[in-house]
């Protein structure tokens, strides 16, 4: 065998050997995930509060507790996170918000909240729903996305078509 087919099956080997790592890694991380989730549901608890602010910033400059500062690894730390400073009862607190809800948070209104502990994980409105935000512009490259699902939708709408009228 030539040099360059080992090589190329060496890496080929390397690759499959790295996917399979991987898929095994991925697993057990969607488990733990899901548990911490449950865990997160059944201590989560509602709350009226006023919002302040909220920034996306790294852990180290948010403010928050030493404890949670010590808890962090390295990555999360240096990691911008979407944070929240709101009024809860007589209290200015530092609070972590869930990157799905982040957008939908009001600034300078108030709101019921689920917290579970520094995290939150829903907004309600406390007077009627919240307002959404307006959405961005859509980028050059999500244009070009959106045109190409349509041109694909509507070529296997055809060709679905053309394939029943053949039987």
């Amino acid at each position: 065998m030539k040099p360059i087919g080992i090589v190329l099956l060496v890496i080929a080997i390397i690759l499959v050997a790295a996917m399979i790592v991987l898929y095994f890694l991925g697993k057990k991380a969607q488990k733990k995930k899901e548990e911490q989730d449950e865990q997160m549901k059944a201590a989560a608890q509602t709350v009226t509060m006023l919002i302040i602010d909220k920034k996306r910033m790294k852990m180290k400059d948010a403010g928050l507790p030493s404890q949670v500062m010590e808890q962090a690894n390295k990555l999360m730390q240096r990691a911008k996170l979407p944070i929240v400073k709101a009024k809860v009862g007589p209290r200015v607190m530092t609070l972590i918000a869930d990157e799905q809800i982040y957008d939908d948070i009001p600034v300078k209104k108030e709101v019921k909240a689920t917290v579970s502990g520094l995290y939150i994980t829903g907004v309600r409105g406390l007077r009627g729903p919240l307002e959404k935000p307006v959405k961005k512009k859509k980028g050059f490259r999500a244009k070009l996305q959106e045109k190409y699902n349509e041109a694909n939708a509507k070529l296997k709408e055809s060709k679905s078509g053309s394939s029943s009228k053949k039987k």
